[in-house]
């Protein structure tokens, strides 16, 4: 081959194959209209999936309804037991598991007697299990918003300031109830250590009711794991099939735990009570009281019933005492209260809770109150 031959051969270029493509792979290649359709219906359902969901699956709670405890993490679901129950009842029983009912079956807790002394369907349980001062702040700001022009009883149990650690006052991390519903940035709560990734995402699921949606579809019936660690759990199962649109029904399962903090064998103890001025609980309690007000809501504060015969040494004289400083508080801003005075000890079944009769007995003391009477019984919401 000539000189100019090899020439000739060096300038020759090879077009592209027409099978070459100038991108990476994909599993699925979307035509402009294409993605724009998927961009219509993405935003759709994050716009108005919630609402729609709202329609689609049932919610009807029956007489004496609390929110099942499998889902007592599902603040979706308790934003819409809000608002469902402050178009039907009047006053609304908000507080822990005290309020609850966490050793009695639903139809024993105290909003039920009292709607049995009213003779009708007044008081609702808006009680959250293990839902301490500092989550029930942030479940009500963020939650609870549609909470307005009602009637209150508001309950506060003492036990979470039975300890510094009880008080979330510890600097060792543990884990503790409600964290999602703690404050995330500030002010510090000295045990959490969630990362910031985690603090962010729980600050934004507050403000994006899709978030919000999504995490009770995860709660509800994926057994509050996300859909690739259900399906690891599940290998054989169909997660559209899991989806039942039925809620979870309450189910009284612990009957053998209805029995008194005697007959289970549990001992006095020297409460290492933190002091009020100091304490983490009762301030973000206090932020509760004053947003309920806020919000034109008649509150009524009921301290207790602790269960004092579990008490020895000196932590009897520092609950009392502890006990007169929230007292003052309340009288100074003006807010009604009922300290309620320690039931029989055999009708505790620990050191908060009570058991049916002690249940009974207190809602029979709280209408033989004055204040209650006035703020409860004869005032009228706005």
């Amino acid at each position: 081959m000539n000189e100019s031959g090899i020439l000739e051969n060096q300038n020759i270029s090879c077009p592209p194959r027409k099978s070459e493509v100038a991108f990476s792979s994909n599993c699925v290649r979307l035509s402009g209209y294409e993605l724009i359709f998927v961009i219509i219906v993405a935003s759709f359902v994050f716009c108005f999936g919630p609402k729609l969901w709202e329609r689609v699956e049932k919610f009807e709670p029956e007489p004496d309804f609390r929110l099942p405890y499998e889902l007592s993490s599902d603040y979706w679901l308790y934003n819409r037991y809000c608002r469902w129950a402050i178009s039907k009842y009047e006053t609304l029983v908000i507080g822990d598991s005290v309020v609850w009912g966490h050793y009695v079956s639903q139809d024993n807790t105290l909003s039920h007697y009292l709607n049995e002394i009213t003779g009708r369907d007044q008081f609702t349980n808006l009680g959250v299990d293990g839902i301490h001062p500092v989550a029930l702040s942030g479940l009500l700001k963020y939650y609870g918003r549609d909470i307005s022009g009602r009637k209150i009883v508001l309950h506060f149990n003492p036990l979470w300031m039975s300890s510094s650690k009880q008080d979330l006052q510890s600097t060792k991390e543990f884990s503790f109830n409600h964290p999602k519903l703690a404050p995330q940035f500030f002010p510090k709560i000295p045990c959490y250590r969630e990362t910031y990734s985690g603090r962010f995402s729980a600050v934004t699921e507050r403000y994006v009711p899709f978030l919000n949606w999504a995490s009770h579809l995860k709660v509800t019936y994926f057994e509050n794991m996300d859909i690739p660690t259900w399906t690891l759990e599940h290998p054989y199962k169909n997660p559209a099939g899991a989806v039942t649109l039925e809620l979870p029904k309450q189910v009284n399962d612990n009957q053998n735990e209805y029995v008194s903090w005697i007959e289970k064998g549990t001992a006095q103890k020297d409460f290492p009570w933190v002091k009020l001025e100091t304490s983490l609980q009762w301030k973000f309690f206090r932020k509760s009281v004053e947003l309920l007000t806020e919000r034109g809501n008649s509150v009524f504060v009921l301290i207790g019933p602790f269960n004092e015969h579990m008490l020895e040494g000196q932590s009897i004289e520092t609950y009392r005492q502890m006990k007169s400083e929230i007292a003052l508080w309340l009288q100074q801003n003006n807010i009604a209260c009922y300290m309620a005075p320690a039931l029989p000890s055999e009708w505790y079944a620990d050191a908060s809770h009570p058991l049916d009769k002690g249940y009974a007995m207190l809602a029979k003391q709280l209408f033989e109150n004055e204040s209650f009477i006035s703020v409860i019984l004869n005032s009228s919401s706005n």
